[in-house]
């Protein structure tokens, strides 16, 4: 004979209020997920190719797909109508001003590099989506979990 002991309280493992709020949102973090792969994937393309003249159009490219799915992302965490926004601008904006740092310092050891004129462009247009993908993850993470506007 064996005995079935329950050790999870009731009801545990069901969604909760937060859970069942966020069932109607859009896939913000698998968009976001996807534009930070396309982007470490452009400056993999280009930095497999150190040593020759780079091909440019791949990673191109790949950043225009970036910068698409980006907007696309942005406008829709805009349009959720249920959301703690000042709590998301207030981690986006912290989160802007690192990521601008790191983007800055990054940009920096490309131009002491003398890093060739077209590839420097690509590379500072992979940062700049860098510097608005990553923090727009950490915003949307925090703010997806807090009571939404009284507005």
């Amino acid at each position: 004979m064996s005995a079935t002991v329950d050790v999870l309280p009731p009801g545990f493992g069901e969604p909760d209020a937060e859970d069942l709020r966020q069932a109607d949102y859009p896939p913000v973090m698998p968009l976001a997920v996807a534009t930070l792969i396309l982007i470490v994937s452009g400056g993999v393309v280009v930095a497999a190719q150190y040593g020759r003249p780079p091909h440019l159009e791949v990673p191109t490219i790949l950043l225009g797909l970036a910068t698409l799915l980006l907007i696309v992302n942005a406008v829709l965490v805009l349009r959720i109508r249920e959301f703690a926004r000042p709590v998301f601008f207030r981690v986006l904006g912290w989160a802007l001003l690192a990521y601008a740092a790191i983007a800055g310092i990054l940009e920096y050891v490309f131009l002491y590099d003398h890093t060739p004129a077209k590839v420097l462009a690509l590379f500072s247009g992979m940062l700049v989506l860098f510097a608005l993908d990553v923090p727009l993850m950490l915003a949307y993470s925090v703010a997806r979990w807090q009571p939404p506007d009284a507005t």
